[in-house]
């Protein structure tokens, strides 16, 4: 007589439950786009602000933004996020960098400048990086002229 707990049947149940669980969301690369640009001056210069947003940034939980204490300072900063944010340039030089953002909201004001009168590069992307967690996400190319 065959038990009621076979590895058949217990197979097939386990099948069938991992079928109907739903996947766990995955993390998506952030969708970066051009908003505006600003000029300003400071500091006996003038400059020009490049204001960029992440298209998908409600996709990203909050906790990946929360103080983390216990990963590296940046610089004097021993209360940094969890997740850095890094801007470069099409050829991956870095020209700017968020290490204090609170929220996913802060994804939506993201910037970098340059002198005016200096051409920016053409295309830019960003990397989050969630230090935690280990992993980085990259985003697309965006342009930098309206």
């Amino acid at each position: 007589m065959p038990s009621a707990y076979s590895p058949a049947l217990i197979a097939a149940s386990l099948a069938f439950t991992l079928a109907a669980a739903p996947a766990p969301a995955a993390t998506p690369n952030p969708v970066l786009y051009l908003t505006s640009t600003e000029n300003y001056s400071a500091n006996g210069k003038n400059w020009v602000r490049y204001r960029f947003d992440v298209f998908n940034k409600e996709q990203y939980p909050a906790d990946m933004f929360t103080a983390a204490p216990t990963l590296p300072p940046c610089g004097l900063n021993t209360n940094s996020a969890r997740t850095w944010v890094d801007i470069f340039d099409a050829t991956g030089k870095r020209l700017y960098g968020f290490c204090a953002l609170g929220s996913p909201d802060d994804l939506g004001r993201l910037w970098f400048a340059l002198e005016e009168g200096v051409v920016p590069p053409s295309w830019i992307y960003i990397e989050l990086n969630d230090r935690q967690a280990n992993t980085k996400y990259k985003s697309n190319f965006a342009d930098t002229v309206m």
